[in-house]
């Protein structure tokens, strides 16, 4: 009975051993993975929005700053923006009246993905919300205007070298809108 059960172990465990070896070197594999995967680097990411006018000067600039990293699980947000309140409804007459107001969110919202260094530029997934009052057409109908730019698109930035990475014609006016960004390494 003894043999038969200690056969029955020497069969089994040669079954085992290998599957158990397969095991440790899926292991050790992981690891070394891990192990060569780049330290991430870190990028100063300046972006400047600008309104220009028909003659391509900007009446118009506001500069957002962030840091983005080449980590495989970066992802970063600029938000910023107000709230305006608009006229939806009014009721009543002379001192007795009443208003109603819908507010409208107006700012600039940036999502920034998957960073990778590509030579000496850096690629980013860059997505954009940029919205904000324009100037009525007819200021005697107190009815705002609203301006919206929303695109998304993978970017090359140069290092160091400010670059156009988004322009749009206005479509109330002759002007235009224009976001750069600009990277530099932080050290």
């Amino acid at each position: 009975m003894r043999k038969t059960t200690l056969l029955c172990l020497l069969i089994l465990s040669s079954f085992a051993w290998p599957a158990l070896g397969r095991a440790q070197d899926a292991d050790k594999t992981t690891e070394t993975a891990k192990a060569q995967e780049p330290a991430p680097h870190y990028y100063h990411l300046v972006f400047v929005v600008q309104d220009l006018d028909a003659a391509g000067k900007p009446t118009n600039s506001r500069t957002y700053t962030t840091s983005v990293s080449t980590d495989r699980h970066f992802t970063g947000q600029i938000r910023t923006g107000s709230r305006f309140p608009i006229a939806s409804a009014s009721s009543g007459s002379g001192a007795g009246v009443s208003t109603q107001y819908q507010y409208v969110d107006l700012g600039v919202n940036f999502d920034l993905m998957h960073v990778v260094e590509v030579g000496r530029q850096i690629s980013i997934d860059v997505s954009a919300e940029l919205s904000s009052m324009a100037d009525a057409r007819d200021p005697s109908l107190h009815q705002p205007v609203i301006r919206q730019n929303r695109w998304h698109a993978p970017v090359l930035i140069p290092i160091g070298k400010p670059t156009v990475i988004f322009s749009s014609d206005a479509l109330d006016s002759k002007g235009s809108l224009q976001v750069t960004a600009t990277a530099t390494v932080l050290e």
